[in-house]
């Protein structure tokens, strides 16, 4: 039994290893969530988003950055939780996704965070039905659970299409 567990154990350590590194942590709904450094390009405070017809109500429209045509994701209506009025703390996080850019609409941002790989934690199994590709894992930090996108599934292959249509006329 041992000889079974003990490459189980090594490709999980292995994979804790690869997620090890830099995150940069925002707020959605009150609990922390974070994304790999490397995939963001920058962050502005909220700013005016043109609305663009036919599309999910997630994607909030397009915004002018410096003259290009980003699309913007509403991280709160992608998960599924409740639309709130935006702040002085609203944000958005503009991320590289398959080489295109992206920004991605959160309430606050935290801190960046080095993570280790005693502090990583695979995600669990949330039952059937629930899409556990989109986490990297979860870091324990501080006695708190941060958990960790994919921003490259969160922002899967429907979305990608999105912007790509979306970012085309630029």
């Amino acid at each position: 039994m041992q000889a079974v567990m003990e490459p189980e154990k090594k490709a999980h350590d292995m994979e804790t290893l690869s997620r090890e590194g830099k995150y940069l942590t925002f707020v959605l709904c009150g609990e922390e969530y974070g994304i790999e450094i490397l995939k963001v390009r920058e962050i502005i405070g909220i700013m005016n988003i043109t609305p663009v017809p036919q599309t999910p109500a997630y994607m909030k429209g397009v915004i002018n950055l410096r003259g290009k045509v980003i699309p913007v994701v509403d991280l709160r209506l992608k998960f599924g939780f409740q639309e709130v009025e935006h702040t002085k703390e609203t944000c958005i996080i503009v991320v590289e996704v398959r080489n295109k850019l992206t920004g991605i609409l959160v309430d606050t941002v935290s801190e960046v965070l080095d993570v280790s790989g005693d502090e990583l934690e695979p995600a669990p199994h949330l039952g059937d039905g629930i899409n556990t590709e989109i986490f990297l894992g979860m870091a324990k930090i501080k006695n708190k659970v941060k958990i960790l996108l994919d921003i490259d599934k969160v922002l899967g292959t429907e979305e990608i299409n999105m912007v790509e249509s979306l970012t085309s006329v630029s």
